[in-house]
């Protein structure tokens, strides 16, 4: 009786444990197809936060890599790691859906993705996030005339695609309507990274990734380059070795340039280029607007920044001695003239340092009103039948004024005797009333 009684209790104890590895097995086998079908998709939506996500997928890995009740956990374990992988869908950078309307709400570039919000900021994408529930960014293709045959993906760090280049550090991705060229156009470009990053701690980019259209651009215009490399340091510009994929460690995405930026956040970021390039530069105005003539009557800096093309003055020359006219009409005005294409950018930086008042053709060069102190006064030009066509392009330099804290004014001799007016009425006060912008701006 004993022994028939043991050999039932071992034989309902095999069962038992055979029945536990069936049901260990078909939970797997069930479980895999469910997380390749999350994984297929690259933007799937959850409630819950990538902590718990990540905890999910790490849980359940975790239970194939530790079980040893039979050899063919491990490999399942494997198996579904390798199916995470395989699964990984490519989506073009650029969605022709939305070909007419990528300047009126909607983007074509990683369509699938929704923005970040938040007050005073441009939006932008970051990845690893809880909008990306953790997983990385992928891009694929190096095309630089047609983003449709470029890619995107999200996926899994733990299941990165096959041949995939891990990028370390932060990456700076930005595609724009835009070029890389132009002053104005790169500078509206760049200024969602430069706030993005005052906002956090600022961060710089170990490299960038730029596009237009979708298309892999490989260098920024030299103006813009130097600008940035004042405010990050080096700039290296990714032109990838190869189709990939590459998959980026930490990435900050930005598609509609200065998009929703409040006018608050414009004016730090401007306020902190002009401190940087200054510094890079080595200029220090320090005691700038304080300077008086030998009459004792402050001095005033007119510059006539000249432009060549289409839009440049007919006659130089009678331009230039109308302006130098008014300025004689106005005590402790000084007046320079100055070609845009012949300087260098700490050039430009200087130039612009140290006017009050500059005049020019509507042109990119006008952009460099950057790098005067706030509440300097900008006059621009149109040519003849040229104001009639420009459309919305007659007012961004208009903007930019507002934007950085300059004033956008009309005519010469009021201009200067508003300058003139303003500077002695500033000698009067004590600088330590209140300190200019310039003095703070470098805080990162």
């Amino acid at each position: 009786m004993d022994v028939e009684k043991t050999t039932k209790t071992f034989t309902k104890k095999k069962s038992s444990c055979h029945s536990n590895k069936i049901i260990t097995c078909v939970f797997l086998l069930l479980l895999i197809p469910i997380l390749v079908h999350l994984q297929a998709s690259p933007f799937y939506f959850f409630s819950s936060p990538t902590a718990t996500s990540r905890a999910f997928f790490n849980k359940w890995k975790g239970i194939a890599l530790d079980a040893s009740a039979g050899p063919s956990i491990p490999k399942n374990s494997d198996g579904l790691i390798s199916k995470l992988r395989e699964s990984v869908t490519f989506l073009p950078l650029k969605d022709l859906r939305f070909a007419e309307t990528a300047m009126e709400g909607n983007t074509w570039f990683m369509s699938s993705l929704n923005d970040t919000h938040e007050a005073n900021e441009a939006e932008y994408l970051y990845f690893p996030s809880q909008m990306s529930k953790g997983r990385l960014l992928c891009i694929k293709g190096r095309h630089a005339t047609d983003g449709t045959k470029n890619s995107y993906a999200l996926v899994w760090p733990e299941a990165l695609p096959d041949s995939a280049m891990l990028m370390k550090g932060l990456t700076f991705v930005s595609d724009t309507f835009y070029d890389y060229v132009n002053l104005w156009h790169g500078l509206t470009g760049m200024a969602p990274f430069v706030g993005w990053s005052m906002k956090n701690k600022c961060l710089n980019p170990t490299r960038w990734v730029l596009f237009h259209w979708g298309e892999l651009r490989s260098k920024m215009g030299s103006w813009l380059q130097h600008l940035m490399q004042a405010n990050f340091g080096d700039v290296k510009i990714e032109g990838f070795g190869g189709d990939g994929p590459y998959c980026f460690e930490k990435a900050v995405v930005m598609r509609h340039n200065e998009g929703s930026m409040g006018k608050e956040r414009k004016l730090q970021v401007f306020d902190l280029l002009r401190c940087n390039a200054r510094r890079f530069c080595g200029i220090s105005p320090e005691g700038k607007g304080q300077e008086t003539n030998e009459r004792g009557e402050p001095i005033i800096r007119l510059t006539l920044l000249m432009r060549t093309g289409s839009r440049s003055f007919k006659n130089a020359s009678a331009v230039t001695d109308i302006f130098a006219r008014e300025c004689a009409k106005v005590e402790g005005c000084t007046f320079k003239v100055a070609q845009s294409e012949n300087l260098s950018f700490c050039d430009q930086v200087r130039v612009m340092t140290y006017t009050d008042v500059v005049a020019s053709p509507h042109g990119a060069q006008l952009t460099n009103m950057l790098f005067m102190d706030r509440n300097s006064s900008v006059m621009e030009f149109f040519p003849k039948g040229w104001l009639e066509l420009a459309g919305v392009g007659q007012y961004a330099h208009h903007w930019m004024a507002d934007q950085s804290g300059m004033n956008h004014r009309e005519w010469a001799r009021i201009v200067l005797d508003q300058v003139r007016i303003s500077k002695m009425q500033i000698a009067t006060r004590s600088p330590t009333n209140k300190p200019q912008p310039n003095s703070i701006a470098c805080k990162c």
